[in-house]
């Protein structure tokens, strides 16, 4: 008995599409009379859309079933396309390369994202919300420097490295709180250990009837 297994089977350009859709495209290449041919792939581009219904959302929806159907045939499928069949090189492109800004980050255990954070802080208005921000904020820092420097911290550090990091645009106020190390990152519960398995092995000298220590 011989089994058909997925690893055995022709490699899918799109999974997503299932391989029945796949089978259904190697067939109609194999259809002599052209407007058949045209029919099918009709057809099978109306099946594409309803087994992908987020696509509807998409610009340009039949454009990109159809570069689709062009892309599963291997761009080896002679249709009437109603658009203009892509370039392969087009699905094989490497994607650019995202330049990481990392920038003159003053700090770098803090990251960029405090520093953004900050920014906002300061175009806010004094206020409850503006406070609220702050406190947020400060014990970010606080998690984020004991974290990479594995250590202690006074709250005094990190109040200054917020002013050096807002220009001494951000004020401390009564209402602004730090909590504790074991509030931002709590302790690992450590197991009990287990007791010592098998039988406990009874004392070298049992106790027998009329003997006594001395």
């Amino acid at each position: 008995m011989s089994y058909d297994y997925n690893t055995q089977r022709k490699r899918m350009a799109l999974p997503e599409y299932g391989r029945n859709v796949q089978k259904m495209v190697d067939h109609i290449k194999t259809i002599e009379d052209r407007d058949e041919r045209n029919r099918a792939a009709k057809t099978i581009i109306s099946i594409m859309g309803n087994l992908n219904p987020h696509l509807r959302d998409i610009v340009d929806f039949k454009h990109k079933l159809w570069d689709h159907l062009a892309l599963i045939a291997n761009f080896d499928l002679d249709i009437d396309s109603p658009y203009p069949i892509p370039e392969p090189s087009k699905f094989v492109e490497k994607p650019r390369q995202v330049p990481y800004g990392q920038g003159d980050i003053r700090y770098l255990h803090y990251g960029r994202i405090i520093e953004l954070m900050i920014n906002a802080a300061c175009e806010m208005e004094d206020g409850e919300e503006k406070e609220y921000l702050i406190t947020l904020i400060v014990n970010q820092m606080k998690k984020s420097y004991i974290t990479w420097n594995r250590g202690q911290v006074a709250d005094e550090v990190i109040f200054t490295n917020l002013k050096q990091l807002s220009r001494g645009r951000l004020k401390i106020t009564d209402g602004i709180k730090i909590l504790e190390i074991k509030e931002l990152i709590p302790q690992v519960k450590r197991k009990p250990a287990g007791k010592p398995h098998g039988k406990q092995q009874k004392p070298q000298f049992a106790k027998k009837k009329g003997y006594t220590r001395h």
